[in-house]
C-alpha cells in the first residue's frame, strides 16, 4: 500500500476521506474472492471490491466468495471441474459452480447402466439387468431356432425329392436334434444358458 495518506470508511462503509486502502474483490457473477488491490480512494470503494478482508485459512475443495447480501464473505464448497453424476438419469456434467452440490447430483460414479440411486449411494437393480439378460437370450434363441427351420427345411426337400446325399441325411437329422435342443432352452436362466453347438452347414 502506499505510504501517503490513509482512506477511512465510514458507517455506510464509503470512503469518507481520499486516500489509499487495500480493498479485496469477488467476482461479479459467482462473487469469489479473487484477489486484492491497493486503490485510491475517493469517498466510496471500487464496485464489487470490500475493505473487509476475506478468511485465511480456505481448505482444498472450498473457495471463498462474498455473500448474497454484500455483507460478509462466506467459504463454500467448490467442486468445478469435477464430474457429477445425476442420480435420476446417471447421465455426467462437470460442475462448473460454486457452493454444495444440488441434491440431484453425486460425485460417486454410478457401476453401470443398471445402477439405481438409493440410501445416498448406487445399487444395481438386479431385476432389471436379468429382464434385459432374458430378452437378449430370448432374442439369440429366436435366431436360433429360425436358422435351425431354414436349413431342416433345404435338407428335408432333398430328401423328400429323393436327392439327399449321405451327408445331407446325417446333416437333416442333426439339425432336427438341434431344434429339439434349442427347444429346451430356458431363456429365464440367462445368462447361465449351455446352447448346443449349431451343427455344420
Amino acid at each position: 500500500m502506499q505510504t501517503n495518506e490513509i482512506a477511512v470508511l465510514g458507517e455506510n462503509g464509503l470512503a469518507s476521506n481520499t486516500g489509499w486502502l487495500t480493498v479485496y474483490h469477488a467476482d461479479t457473477q459467482t462473487g469469489e474472492y479473487n484477489g486484492s488491490s491497493d486503490e485510491y480512494l475517493i469517498p466510496g470503494v471500487p464496485a464489487h471490491s470490500y475493505a473487509d478482508a476475506p478468511p485465511a485459512d480456505v481448505a482444498t475443495g472450498q473457495a471463498v466468495r462474498r455473500a448474497a447480501d454484500g455483507l460478509r464473505w462466506e467459504v463454500v464448497a467448490d467442486f468445478r471441474g469435477q464430474t457429477a453424476y445425476d442420480t435420476r438419469t446417471r447421465q455426467p456434467q462437470v460442475i462448473d459452480t460454486l457452493g454444495d452440490l444440488p441434491e440431484h447430483l453425486t460425485l460417486l460414479p454410478p457401476s453401470g447402466e443398471f445402477d439405481r440411486w438409493q440410501d445416498d449411494t448406487w445399487v444395481t437393480d438386479t431385476a432389471a439387468q436379468h429382464a434385459t439378460t432374458v430378452l437378449a437370450a430370448q432374442r439369440d434363441l429366436d435366431a436360433r431356432r429360425q436358422a435351425a427351420r431354414e436349413r431342416i427345411s433345404e435338407l428335408t426337400y432333398a430328401e423328400e425329392l429323393a436327392m439327399a446325399t449321405e451327408t445331407e441325411t446325417r446333416l437333416l437329422k442333426e439339425w432336427k436334434i438341434y431344434l429339439v435342443q434349442l427347444g429346451r432352452i430356458n431363456t429365464a436362466a440367462a445368462p447361465d444358458i449351455d446352447w448346443p453347438t449349431e451343427p455344420a452347414h
